[in-house]
């Protein structure tokens, strides 16, 4: 992100923390999330969720900014006060496992190797969701939960990466799928998505 497109975030929020309507006129204290473009106090930074409908959540469930402001007087809103989060980090920095291994992958000697089995049906449903199948009838085929699959079409694991604290970087483990099914699935998320957003403004055009 250059130093425009910055600038241009922060304008379009009004210098305010899209969760807790934190406002700094001078954006200190304020921080783009980089997986989504918005614009979030280091507090609220500092919890939120890496999953896109998880954060959507997150970001409807609005807070009060004076109730953080103990927490934001303390410091203790930053990474940097944290060792443990730090640690981790830096961890995930190096391409190492931070969190419970995805699915279709399991952990020998503290490193990610595919689990046969489970990886063959990651890159499946990979492939039925890109061919056109609907989440519903993969999740019938696979016995799993509609939110479960999106978890696994949208994780950057299968990729031979890490991410951790809305960053990226390249694993030690092997991916399980290739970038150019990766990318077919993600701009089918997006087209789906805007197709329910013109749906709903149609709607509501004809409500008016």
């Amino acid at each position: 992100m250059n130093p425009e497109q910055h600038k241009s975030i922060l304008e379009k929020s009004g210098f305010k923390c899209q969760k807790c309507n934190y406002y700094s006129p001078m954006s200190e204290g304020l921080e783009i999330n980089k997986s989504f473009n918005a614009v979030l106090c280091s507090i609220c930074s500092a919890f939120a969720p890496e999953d896109l409908e998880d954060f959507k959540k997150y970001l409807d469930e609005k807070l009060e900014w004076q109730n953080l402001e103990t927490f934001r007087n303390s410091g203790i809103n930053r990474a940097s006060h944290n060792p443990h989060k730090q640690a981790m980090i830096q961890k995930s920095k190096e391409g190492k496992l931070v969190a419970r291994p995805a699915f279709g992958y399991i952990v020998k000697k503290g490193e990610l190797i595919a689990d046969e089995e489970n990886a063959e049906n990651v890159r499946l449903i990979f492939e039925e969701f890109a061919a056109g199948k609907s989440l519903n009838q993969i999740s019938k085929t696979y016995n799993l939960s509609v939110n479960g699959l999106k978890k696994i079409l949208k994780n950057f694991t299968y990729l031979g990466k890490i991410k951790f604290n809305n960053a990226i970087s390249q694993g030690t483990h092997k991916s399980l799928i290739s970038s150019e099914l990766f990318n077919r699935v993600q701009q089918k998320f997006e087209s789906i998505e805007k197709g329910r957003k013109d749906k709903k403004d149609n709607f509501d055009k004809l409500v008016v």
